[in-house]
């Protein structure tokens, strides 16, 4: 395993970003009061990886010939390309799983919805020490995401591989009081950006695909235990604001994440590490 990460979080532009979310809709954001304009840029919220090298990928290969002009815009949180939707900051929005949205709208009050999934990213558990997961024992401590739904799934993959056994009936939202036996190991919940920083100061951690691919991370090769594919629900989708489902420059965008073009880069560039899983949403 690596004993040396590079994480990449752009402290300066996340702060810019902020001071920008309280700008009004503009005139192309119908949920501002005006039409779309279908001849204007969409301009979309996205993590770094996979899904701003996905999108770039579209704007560079495959949007010009589509007639849609295409700008992406870098956020390295959970929070703020939600809240830029909402707002009308930015058009669209592609770095979240559906269980995420539905909390993230309940308990904010926005009104994000899905438009069609593009890829997974398998929530894996790493060490810089450790080979294998069964040596974790007790008395090891193990870094989870803080929120509600990236723990809840943490714990599901822990349960799975039968490091901690969950009460019976604990679902998707499962918190560290769900754990019936955790078999002596202690937790550290951190933000999901952090956990792959956190692996100097833990015996292992459970990290979300996109930041484990930041930090020269390889799921499919260095993940003590990884997320299995098929029937997984946590698919990464292109989502807006409700309203603007229908607008063309949107849907331009969703038929060609969904493309050939882009499953075959996807296999290419990731080799397993991110899965394509096109197809209608999962509302």
């Amino acid at each position: 395993m690596r004993t040396v990460l590079k994480t990449t979080v752009a402290a300066a532009a996340t702060a810019a970003l902020t001071l920008g979310l309280a700008a009004c809709g503009t005139d192309s954001d119908p949920a501002a009061g005006g039409p779309a304009d279908s001849d204007a840029p969409l301009t979309v919220a996205a993590s770094p990886t996979p899904h701003a090298d996905i999108l770039g990928f579209v704007r560079d290969n495959l949007a010009k010939k589509a007639g849609l002009k295409l700008e992406v815009r870098e956020f390295t949180d959970y929070v703020l390309p939600n809240t830029a939707t909402e707002n009308g900051e930015v058009d669209a929005n592609y770095f979240q799983h559906k269980p995420y949205l539905d909390d993230f709208n309940a308990k904010q009050g926005t009104h994000i919805v899905p438009v069609v999934d593009v890829h997974l990213e398998p929530l894996g558990l790493y060490s810089s020490t450790l080979k294998k997961a069964s040596e974790l024992t007790a008395g090891s401590t193990v870094a989870v995401p803080n929120d509600t739904t990236n723990e809840g799934r943490a714990l599901k993959l822990l349960d799975d591989h039968g490091l901690i056994e969950l009460k019976e009936g604990a679902g998707d939202d499962a918190t560290l009081s769900d754990i019936a036996d955790r078999k002596g190991l202690k937790f550290k919940e951190l933000e999901a950006a952090a956990l792959p920083r956190s692996l100097e100061d833990v015996d292992a951690a459970v990290i979300n695909g996109n930041y484990a691919i930041e930090a020269d991370l390889e799921p499919a090769k260095d993940a003590l235990a990884l997320e299995k594919a098929e029937g997984n629900p946590y698919a990464n989708f292109l989502a807006v604001k409700k309203g603007n489902e229908d607008d063309p420059r949107v849907k331009k965008l969703a038929e060609l994440l969904t493309s050939k073009e882009v499953a075959e880069f996807i296999e290419k560039k990731y080799h397993g590490s991110v899965v394509p899983a096109a197809g209608p949403d999962a509302s």
